[in-house]
């Protein structure tokens, strides 16, 4: 059984027992949290497709860790206008498991 959710601007697939890196959410690790904008849901043969999200239809979860991902480094270059610009960013994330999907 697979079902896609959406979060922070983005859509995942998830399975049971997944481990998964999304945007940070305001949550302390050891609590759980309940996904309700579910787009698709699969249990092998049947699959329920949303318009926009499946009703009644919701992904439990629960918060590992928070953390931060992997500096990406941003360069502006002007040539032959003695002119750079450097910055780099580090996205807020938080480590989850997927606990159950309730179709």
């Amino acid at each position: 059984m697979y079902a896609v959710i959406k979060t922070g601007g983005q859509q995942f697939k998830v399975e049971q027992g997944m481990f998964l890196k999304i945007e940070k959410l305001e949550v302390k690790p050891g609590k759980k949290v309940i996904f309700k904008e579910v787009l698709i849901v699969s249990d092998g043969n049947d699959i329920q497709v949303g318009t926009p999200f499946v009703s009644k239809a919701t992904v439990e979860a629960r918060i590992i860790s928070q953390g931060k991902g992997k500096k990406v480094h941003i360069l502006k270059f002007r040539r032959r206008k003695h002119s750079m610009k450097q910055q780099g960013h580090r996205q807020l994330l938080t480590e989850i498991e997927i606990v159950k999907i309730n179709a």
